[in-house]
């Protein structure tokens, strides 16, 4: 179900609007959970089944689990509802954010002429927004997230976070950012409480998973990045509503306008999936080359293939198909250590870990499997009532 957004750019919806938002964020479950797991059983029951009983059956890979179960009635079910319910999430919050467009822009000046909580907003007209970008709309986001509609507009951040709130039926966090709060204890517990002063989150949106580092971290300057306007402005907006003093930057993040050895941290969260492989290089490069000597590179994302069993290798790959993700499967089947290698971190240097959702979680289990080696299941990554996020990373030595 959806988490109430209690700051001041919540929307103010009607009774019919709510009970919309509801229904779709029911369906996502329902579709994610129920019929997900009936399609598994179909495939274990049938599909798995005769192949193990072929004369000639090899091991099975993700691609071909997908070519042997795309023609069964319930995978056609599935996708169909999955793509149905995917629009459906963009479709129940885009009027109520239309229609408020104008109060939402003033609300958000007014928060960010005040500035209370200290933060700031860097814009850069003259930034181009990557193809890559541009000629997509990611997760079948009408307009993706760079959409201008004129003036100080911040639409496009507000249809993402109502959007997001309806997309994760309650599973990422009160505030939608439980892997912030994961990824920042992971990395207390990961380097021994240090308190490090700047921290950096590529790719940031609207600030879900930045703020969560400032809140863990209170003493540390805590910037994010990234190319959307409208997404800019709303986090800057949100944060200063929020309280959160944190300072977003219209930047690519292939082009890191921060100066050499400059930041104790640099994060990003799901982030890497959206990128081709030439921009996701250029990104950990400039990551090594703003990071001080010592300083770590963490990326929350999904698990690559070569650590997941075949069939669960294909479900997180549906959404290079069906969701509009085109660099999503081709991520995924890259070495993360490998390309941190290639960025300039050495193989030593290199540490992963799986964990649970620390906000839903008792804080001496997130502990204890935080500090433990990752271990990699069917939840690892998967949007579910169940689930494991995947972190990697490596320090810059020096």
């Amino acid at each position: 179900m959806t988490q109430p957004i209690n700051h001041a750019l919540a929307l103010d919806r009607s009774r019919d609007a709510r009970a919309r938002e509801r229904f779709v964020s029911s369906l996502r479950g329902y579709v994610l959970n129920d019929l997900a797991g009936a399609m598994r059983e179909d495939f274990d029951s049938g599909v798995a089944a005769h192949a193990e009983n072929a004369a000639d059956a090899g091991p099975m890979d993700g691609a071909g689990v997908h070519r042997a179960i795309r023609k069964r009635d319930i995978f056609k079910a599935y996708s169909s509802a999955r793509c149905t319910a995917q629009q459906m999430v963009w479709d129940v919050v885009m009027d109520s954010v239309e229609q408020q467009r104008e109060r939402l822009n003033a609300v958000g000046r007014e928060l960010t002429d005040k500035a209370s909580a200290g933060g700031t907003l860097e814009l850069d007209p003259s930034l181009g927004i990557p193809r890559y970008v541009e000629a997509v709309d990611v997760h079948l986001m009408p307009g993706c997230y760079h959409r201008e509609r004129g003036g100080e507009d911040l639409a496009a951040g507000a249809i993402y976070d109502q959007g997001l709130n309806v997309f994760a039926f309650g599973a990422m966090g009160k505030e939608l950012n439980d892997i912030g709060w994961s990824m920042a204890n992971f990395y207390k517990l990961r380097f021994d409480h240090r308190s490090p002063g700047r921290i950096l989150d590529a790719g940031c949106t609207i600030g879900h998973n930045t703020l969560p580092w400032k809140q863990v971290f209170p003493d540390a300057e805590v910037h994010g990045i990234d190319v959307a306007a409208p997404c800019l402005r709303y986090a800057h907006a949100r944060a200063e509503a929020m309280g959160v003093a944190a300072h977003f930057h219209q930047q690519s993040a292939e082009h890191i306008r921060f100066p050499d050895n400059s930041m104790d941290v640099v994060f990003s969260s799901m982030f890497l999936h959206e990128l081709p492989k030439k921009a996701i290089r250029n990104y950990l490069a400039e990551a090594h080359r703003v990071l001080k000597p010592g300083g770590v590179l963490l990326n929350m994302e999904l698990p690559p293939n070569d650590r997941m069993a075949a069939y669960d290798q294909f479900y997180l790959d549906w959404d290079s198909y069906y969701n509009n993700e085109p660099f999503y499967k081709d991520f995924r089947d890259q070495s993360p250590k490998q390309l941190t290698m290639e960025a300039g971190f050495s193989a030593d240097a290199y540490f992963e870990g799986v964990m649970p959702r620390y906000t839903y979680t008792e804080e001496k289990d997130f502990i204890a499997m935080a500090q433990a080696d990752a271990k990699f299941g069917e939840d690892t990554g998967r949007l579910s009532d169940i689930i494991f996020w995947y972190g990697f990373g490596s320090v810059k030595q020096g």
